[in-house]
């Protein structure tokens, strides 16, 4: 017959084991720090001024995400090292039925962190003021709201021709209106504020430059004015980020950013230059299918016939 056991009684919290849990905390907080810097190496280089801003938050959630993960994962090896029952200790736990002050603590603190969160990732998102589909759609600027609080921390927009960025299935298109100029190739100057206007010609697409860390719906049947501000030359890779179809994946072009005198010098030989087909992979990937012997046995989207541009990037080109 087994003898009843008492239950054990809980222990209180020492000086000491509250001085060690505030040094575990402190410890904690110096790695998260310090994983949070390393987060800004995991990303392709900051080619935009919204690079910095995204960027920035990013670093702050993986510190927040850190000093969480840490600490739990702290609390659970404790316990499990340190805090077993004793071998054949069959009593029941503590008996704590409640603790209000704990109760109140892991409610205000995780709702205090959300909001913090919140309203930091939207300050960034107000910076950006990229708007999203919806918002194009219902047209916001014209509701009488706020305006972005861009101008804090981004230069003023300059008045100047927006660049007509044109998507198909699949290939991009930039015109130059103002210089009659039409190419694969999408050149902008070095610190000066982009303005663009995506269209869409079919069906769904995404501008998505990594480097820029900008990304915006492209809508078939809507004009959506879009902006950005290149702070590092070079050349960047832009990427259809929506599934458009079969060739999705090829549909991608060359960003260069340049500083205004080679920006104005290729405006000047672009515009000399005639009329030509320029390469495009989705298509040459499309008629090599005439080729095979064996049918894969699927319908899929014919490619819309190669671009007919002043300038053709090439796909040998590196980019960063």
């Amino acid at each position: 017959m087994t003898t009843p056991t008492t239950p054990r009684e809980p222990r209180s919290l020492s000086f000491r084991t509250v001085a060690q849990l505030v040094a575990l905390l402190v410890a904690d907080a110096a790695v998260s720090l310090w994983v949070g810097r390393q987060a800004y190496l995991w990303m392709p280089p900051q080619a935009s001024a919204e690079a910095v801003l995204v960027d920035d938050l990013f670093g702050f959630l993986t510190t927040i995400g850190s000093f969480i993960f840490i600490g739990v994962t702290a609390a659970l090896l404790y316990s499990v090292l340190f805090q077993r029952a004793d071998k054949y200790d069959i009593s029941d736990g503590p008996p704590v039925e409640g603790n209000l002050l704990v109760e109140i603590l892991w409610t205000a603190i995780p709702l205090g962190l959300v909001i913090w969160i919140a309203t930091y990732s939207y300050q960034i998102y107000d910076q950006m003021a990229i708007l999203g589909p919806m918002e194009h759609m219902n047209h916001v600027p014209s509701l009488g709201l706020m305006p972005p609080a861009e101008a804090a921390t981004l230069p003023a927009v300059p008045e100047q021709t927006p660049i007509e960025v044109h998507v198909r299935q699949w290939a991009w298109e930039f015109h130059y209106p103002d210089q009659n100029i039409i190419s694969t190739e999408l050149h902008l100057p070095v610190n000066e504020r982009a303005r663009l206007k995506l269209i869409s010609e079919d069906v769904l697409h995404g501008f998505y430059v990594p480097a820029f860390r900008v990304k915006q719906d492209v809508i078939p049947g809507s004009t959506i004015d879009f902006g950005f501000m290149p702070i590092r030359e070079g050349r960047y890779r832009l990427r259809d980020s929506d599934y458009s179809g079969t060739y999705f994946a090829a549909n991608q072009s060359t960003v260069v950013v340049e500083s205004a005198e080679a920006y104005q010098q290729w405006l000047a030989t672009a515009a000399q230059q005639p009329l030509t087909e320029a390469d495009n992979r989705a298509f040459r990937e499309f008629t090599k299918l005439g080729d095979r012997p064996i049918s894969a046995g699927w319908k899929t989207v014919e490619p819309a016939p190669p671009p007919r541009v002043n300038f053709a990037s090439s796909e040998e080109d590196s980019y960063e």
